[in-house]
């Protein structure tokens, strides 16, 4: 491939610098500033780094524009249809997909890494029994390295994995727990016979005195979402991650990290704000046409959540595939369900965005969160622990991208320049004469 470079003036001195075009394997040419400030003296501004790539991956693709997303070169739609979240476990952390060796191999190792250390319950019990499941969340994954210190050289490959099998398997029962712990429910062991998703559903929902059998459906649409939020490009979130690891802190402290920063509404929340918006319709009594008639209103300040996203300028890929789910779990609930008026609600709703030209002409279709918030409240499963299935789904994905980080040559400590706007040097006046 020839060189490719970007020749920059600084029309104030006239001074010329030319900047190498880094090629990828697919999608925007990056322009490599590294040498910017050694040759011209300056720094770059891009707040929310909207037009900066902070690292190079091989794990994920994404092209809104275009309504992609590939992991390690593999379509979503292609995945949700075919494969299993574990499955998709081993492909974002190893590059490929197994074989039925390494497959059996996987699935063993993640399966008899469930347990948690039997002092992590003590843990748990040091939190308030209100407090918020995703603040018992960040606490216990941070402390992980307290029970699971015996592999933390984050230089060693080995080891690395080990932690990355550690929080995929033990993640569910963290979960299931800060659930079960804020409803004052005895904590449920994981069943080495059940699957990823069955398991999950047992931990959450099962109780010591009943059998209980997690439903197919609900347990294939819990696996699907789950593959479809693994991981999704450098977010908020997986850039947190990133950028705590490049520390060498331990690999639970980054994920915890990662758990924070996914908490904030702007982030991790858009599915809890979507059943808030369609609690608010119901209680109103007023007609869909009226809220319709508030969101096309561009003098107020009322939004349609779960329409739209910030990257997919298109119909978002994962939308697509969870809608049939959804469709299928909400024909299929039995009579008297308390939310069905609220299903009803997000149908009709999801009808008019997919029709009135309105919305089809600024591409406001229904999105990922849309479709999974409806699910999880169909589930059981409270609103208080949506950004949790969040994480749950998502710790791949982060321990994905740190395992990446750590083992390139070109990664360094994250340390980004700011554009200073405070006051000039100036000198200390003491106290008594101001």
């Amino acid at each position: 491939m020839t060189k490719q470079t970007v020749t920059l003036t600084d029309n104030a001195t006239g001074k010329q610098i030319e900047l190498d075009v880094l090629h990828p394997s697919v999608g925007p040419k990056c322009i490599d500033i590294r040498k910017l400030h050694k040759e011209l003296g300056y720094f770059t501004y891009d707040p929310g780094f909207m037009s900066t790539a902070s690292c190079s991956s091989q794990i994920t693709y994404l092209d809104g524009d275009e309504g992609t997303l590939l992991y390690r070169g593999y379509p979503i739609e292609q995945l949700a249809e075919s494969s299993t979240f574990l499955e998709v476990c081993y492909l974002l952390l190893n590059g490929n997909l197994p074989t039925m060796t390494e497959m059996a191999d996987f699935e063993h190792i993640i399966t008899r890494h469930t347990l948690l250390h039997d002092q992590v319950q003590g843990f748990y019990r040091g939190f308030r029994r209100d407090a918020h499941p995703m603040a018992t969340m960040v606490g216990v994954v941070g402390a992980l390295s307290a029970f699971y210190h015996d592999d933390l050289n984050i230089h060693d490959q080995d080891q690395r994995k080990r932690s990355a099998h550690r929080l995929i398997a033990k993640m569910p029962t963290i979960a299931a727990w800060s659930y079960r712990y804020s409803m004052g429910l005895p904590f449920n062991y994981p069943r080495n016979k059940l699957k990823y998703a069955e398991n999950f559903l047992h931990l959450l929902f099962s109780v010591p005195t009943e059998d209980y059998e997690p439903d197919p459906l609900m347990a294939r649409a819990l696996d699907v979402i789950m593959i479809l939020h693994a991981d999704h490009e450098q977010n908020a979130s997986t850039s947190t991650v990133r950028l705590a690891g490049s520390s060498e802190a331990n690999p639970f402290a980054a994920v915890s990290a990662g758990i924070a920063s996914l908490w904030g509404p702007a982030h991790g929340g858009a599915n809890e704000a979507v059943i808030t918006m369609l609690r608010e319709i119901e209680k109103s009594g007023q007609p869909l046409s009226h809220w319709i008639a508030r969101a096309k209103d561009k003098n107020d300040r009322f939004r349609l959540m779960g329409f739209g996203h910030r990257v997919y300028k298109n119909y978002d890929p994962r939308a697509k595939i969870i809608r049939t789910l959804a469709n299928q779990i909400l024909d299929r609930l039995p009579p008297g369900n308390p939310n069905q008026k609220l299903f009803d609600i997000a149908r009709e709703l999801e009808q008019v965005a997919l029709n009135d030209d309105y919305f089809q002409s600024r591409n406001l279709y229904p999105n990922v969160d849309f479709y999974s918030g409806v699910i999880f409240l169909s589930m059981g499963i409270p609103v208080s622990m949506f950004t949790v299935m969040f994480a749950l789904a998502r710790t791949i994905g982060w321990i994905s991208q740190w395992n990446e980080m750590m083992g390139d040559e070109e990664s360094r400590i994250g340390r980004p320049r700011q554009l200073y706007m405070g006051a000039e040097r100036r000198d200390y006046v003491s106290l008594d004469k101001r």
